[in-house]
């Protein structure tokens, strides 16, 4: 199996095993060849790959940033500025090797789209780096059409130690696809703000979360999120929008929803520049929500983001 590629160029394999004997396989040589090469190496993969791969490096373990996938990546759409980019913007010298998976088989049917969004966003995001991406993919476990989808979202595929090229890959197309109509609850309550009526939307979106249960810590930050968004609308989105809030399996979902366009793919996933003042609002709602959907078009954007207890 090899993942290597001239200096300056991206690399994006996608790994499909069925077995932990397969997943050794095809992680540990990745992550033992960039220690060899004094390479910056991270895994940000679930709790038992982690102790399964510590386990098998030894040593070499001690040169390796380990982070769970289902904790730093509970939300997709925080995966790239928080994980991957948080790690190679830290090593910009020389090319810098990540194990992400993002898909397990516990992710939901309405986290889903959020994750294969995430994988074709990828390809966008490190274009032109020297970064290694190498995504495991459990076969075994995993329905057919997520395996379809990898191959629609990585340019390499590796299986049965043999790699190839993906006639399948269509990056673009599946983030169109992903761009999927939200269309809130019926009956969710709602109020439609406009400037004058920012303080009254967040306290409005504040008070119908507290009475769904949501409280504390999780509520502050539920705050944070509406603030930013309504405010966005605001100033972005034609002057006005609507918030709506209500339940969903367990969680307080919320969604604001304006007129403007959201024209950049990757709106909310790009680390702040340091100087930066601005454009930190959608990227704030990911940090802090445990799932965010976003559709855009030309008859406005719909942000919705989910908060667990």
């Amino acid at each position: 199996m090899s993942t290597e590629t001239v200096a300056g160029s991206f690399a994006h394999p996608a790994l499909f095993y069925r077995d932990t004997d397969e997943y050794l396989a095809g992680t540990v040589p990745f992550v033992r060849a960039g220690v060899a090469a004094g390479e910056p190496v991270a895994v940000a993969v679930p709790a038992d790959g982690l102790a399964a791969i510590r386990a098998e490096l030894g040593q070499d373990a001690g040169s390796v940033r380990f982070l769970d996938m289902t904790r730093a990546g509970r939300n997709p759409g925080r995966i790239i500025p928080g994980v991957l980019r948080a790690f190679a913007d830290r090593h910009p010298a020389g090319r810098v090797r990540i194990i992400g998976e993002p898909i397990w088989a516990g992710r939901t049917p309405t986290e889903y789209p959020a994750c294969v969004q995430h994988e074709a966003l990828i390809n966008v995001a490190f274009h032109g780096r020297a970064v290694t991406i190498l995504c495991p993919y459990d076969a075994g476990r995993l329905a057919p059409e997520v395996i379809a989808d990898a191959r629609a979202t990585h340019p390499v595929l590796i299986e049965d130690g043999r790699t190839r090229t993906s006639d399948a890959f269509a990056p673009e197309q599946a983030i169109a696809d992903c761009n999927q109509l939200l269309v809130a609850r019926a009956g969710a309550a709602a109020l439609t703000f406009d400037a004058e009526l920012l303080p009254a939307a967040r306290h409005f979106a504040v008070g119908q979360a507290a009475r769904l249960g949501l409280a504390g810590r999780r509520l502050d930050d539920l705050a944070l999120a509406v603030a930013e968004l309504t405010t966005n609308s605001v100033v972005h989105g034609g002057g006005s929008g609507t918030v709506r809030v209500w339940d969903e399996d367990g969680q307080v979902v919320c969604q604001v929803e304006d007129r403007g366009l959201l024209r950049d793919p990757l709106a909310g996933r790009r680390p702040p520049l340091r100087d930066q003042l601005g454009g930190r609002g959608l990227l704030l709602v990911h940090e802090v929500s445990d799932l965010v959907r976003v559709h855009t078009g030309a008859e406005g954007t719909t942000v919705r983001f989910h908060f667990g207890p």
